[in-house]
């Protein structure tokens, strides 16, 4: 046993063991195809299944607005007066996707009520001017107040479609930056695209539901269009919004020509929040002019009475002791 561990034979132990990891070492890079290429399957296994998820999640919350066939009573009388075509409003099928519905049916409401609500309106301001008014007005006065409520209620679904779009627009507007952020720091830490998107859509959504419901939609969109370019564009089109349009710009341009997704996140998502910043700022800059007329209205009177009151007693007083 004492044989075994002279000097010679160690030497020659140390001598194998370095030539065998020298050997290894040399080697070891012929040996790391299988594991690129099962890295490679197991991401292309991960997009599938985001591709499922993104179709499964699109026909969940939209299939009752873009499969569903429309076969109410406001289908009927659309396509029995052919309002479509008598209402035509080129823009109103961007606009609706713009307030946040999608689909024919609320395009069929919307031609449906531009129809009802003008006779509804006007038969119900003439119902109360000369029915049960309790002032007196003449007769041309009377006709002109019916007409007029019939014109009111035939832009009152524009009014109303108008309104949602500026209410949608704004709570996007107020997390996109914060989303912008949070995707930054996904792709950046080596997420896909479409995995990034559909992360933060999870997380925005208890800031904005509005932009949560964009990001699936855009996460979707990239799984089944047959052109990414043209789910960037729809998201574009829907918030209609300077901010992310430049956005979806860089981000096209950034796949067309292979630059640094994550660069142009990082400045997109400071010049939104320079957006933002300027847009409180102006908004509390047009404060003072709004209020203007609410002080003169409420706030001078009672100032007034407060400062002259008093002296306005005291002189009464003063010329009922005299």
């Amino acid at each position: 046993m004492a044989a075994l561990f002279t000097i010679d034979n160690l030497f020659t132990a140390l001598v194998a063991v370095g030539a065998f990891l020298t050997i290894l070492t040399l080697f070891a890079p012929m040996f790391g195809g299988n594991k690129l290429e099962g890295r490679l399957k197991s991401l292309s296994s991960r997009r599938e299944e985001l591709r499922k998820r993104s179709r499964q999640a699109l026909a969940l919350n939209h299939s009752s607005a873009l499969r569903q066939a429309d076969t109410g009573l406001a289908k009927k009388i659309v396509e029995r007066f052919q309002l479509n075509k008598f209402l035509a409003d080129p823009q109103v099928a961007e606009k609706m996707a713009q307030a946040g519905y999608r689909g024919p049916k609320p395009i069929t409401r919307f031609y449906f009520f531009r129809l009802i609500l003008p006779f509804v309106f006007g038969g119900l301001a003439a119902f109360y001017l000369y029915a049960i008014s309790p002032f007196e007005f003449a007769g041309n006065m009377k006709l002109t107040f019916s007409v007029a409520a019939f014109v009111l209620g035939y832009y009152a679904p524009n009014i109303y479609l108008k309104n949602q779009i500026s209410k949608r627009r704004e709570s996007i507007v107020q997390a996109f930056p914060d989303a912008l952020d949070l995707l930054l720091i996904c792709v950046e830490s080596g997420m896909s695209v479409e995995a990034a998107i559909q992360k933060v859509s999870g997380e925005i959504g208890g800031r904005s539901i509005e932009l949560a419901e964009e990001m699936t939609l855009l996460g979707a969109e990239l799984s089944y269009l047959p052109e990414r370019r043209m789910a960037y564009e729809g998201l574009a089109k829907r918030t209609n919004y300077p901010g992310i349009k430049s956005v979806t710009t860089a981000m096209i341009q950034a796949e067309k020509y292979g630059t640094p997704l994550g660069a142009a996140l990082r400045v997109m998502a400071k010049e939104n929040r320079d957006m933002r910043l300027m847009t409180a700022e102006k908004k509390a800059a047009a404060l003072p002019a709004k209020l203007t007329v609410p002080m003169i209205l409420f706030l001078l009177p009672v100032l007034f009475v407060v400062i002259l009151g008093p002296a306005i007693l005291k002189v009464t007083d003063m010329g009922g002791m005299g």
